[in-house]
């Protein structure tokens, strides 16, 4: 696995994402609904602090904890291809609800393809939410892995064929297959230390 994290092709998923998901302590705590509870501007008055997680929400992000586990999350709201113009209500809706905000994020946590879904309190800015398995970003996500991977292996066979087909060409310089000594001095030369 080194070489794999050596040459920045660490996989951002786990092998068998849903196993984990279905198996792991942390995923089936949070994959019961469970209080949370919105992070960002706790100093704040009530009404400033409304205004400024609408306000995070319509720009397609805001910081909530999951109060059972202590786990939080900074959470997104657009598709995994990346951001948009504007939130879709498929992320955020607040007309369902005039007194709540719906919410979606999808995101990576653990190795492991999840959703979040639930709902904010405007007032309170409280609410519940849990963690569901992702299928289609595990899918991209394992895809993008594979992918990854048969690039690395294809590069590292064209490699060695090279080095195999052609070996002199990767061997060091000796100095006896220099021409002449003035190129020994002018290589010399370049490596000399200068103090300035």
């Amino acid at each position: 696995m080194f070489h794999l994290l050596h040459y920045g092709l660490m996989p951002r998923v786990v092998q068998d994402q849903s196993h984990k998901f279905e198996t792991d302590e942390l995923f089936r705590k949070l994959s019961e609904d469970s209080e949370i509870r919105v992070t960002s501007y706790r100093d704040r008055p009530p009404e400033e602090r409304t205004q400024r997680f609408v306000n995070d929400c319509k720009e397609g992000h805001t910081c909530v904890a999951f109060l059972n586990t202590g786990v939080n999350l900074m959470l997104q709201f657009y598709p995994p291809s990346g951001p948009t113009d504007k939130v879709s209500k498929e992320y955020i809706d607040f007309d369902k609800d005039p007194t709540k905000v719906v919410m979606k994020s999808r995101f990576i946590m653990n190795g492991v393809c999840v959703q979040l879904k639930g709902w904010v309190d405007l007032k309170r800015l409280d609410g519940v939410a849990h963690l569901e398995f992702d299928y289609d970003l595990a899918d991209q996500e394992d895809r993008l892995a594979r992918n990854r991977l048969r690039e690395y292996e294809e590069r590292q066979l064209r490699n060695r064929n090279d080095f195999t087909t052609n070996p002199s060409q990767f061997m060091p310089i000796q100095s006896n297959q220099l021409s002449s000594s003035t190129e020994i001095n002018s290589i010399r030369n370049t490596h000399r230390y200068h103090p300035y």
